[in-house]
């Protein structure tokens, strides 16, 4: 059960599906990185993990109550956006800064 007692029943049981279902996905998409054939499919692979940590540490605070986590959220989209960028200039370019 949640640490939040102000939260309804059906709320928290649709956090904790979407936090399984979260997870599943990052599994899912460390395999992608780990075969994908290709350099852009594991760019893809890693960026979609990106977005499912911001999506479960969202969740995880929606859960709990604590607005931490809102904030780590919000952190770790901008690195994710920036770093995809970066490495798609990389694999399209071959050189980050020209």
């Amino acid at each position: 059960m949640s640490v939040a007692t102000d939260i309804p029943v059906f709320l928290d049981l649709a956090i904790t599906i979407g936090l399984v279902i979260a997870s599943g996905v990052t599994l899912l998409a460390g395999y992608r990185v780990i075969r994908g054939p290709t350099t852009p499919d594991r760019v893809v692979g890693l960026d979609a993990i990106g977005t499912n940590v911001v999506a479960v540490a969202v969740l995880f605070a929606l859960q709990t109550g604590r607005g931490f986590f809102i904030d780590v959220g919000l952190v770790l989209a901008i690195i994710g956006f920036i770093s995809t960028v970066a490495v798609a200039r990389y694999v399209t370019d071959g050189d980050i800064i020209e």
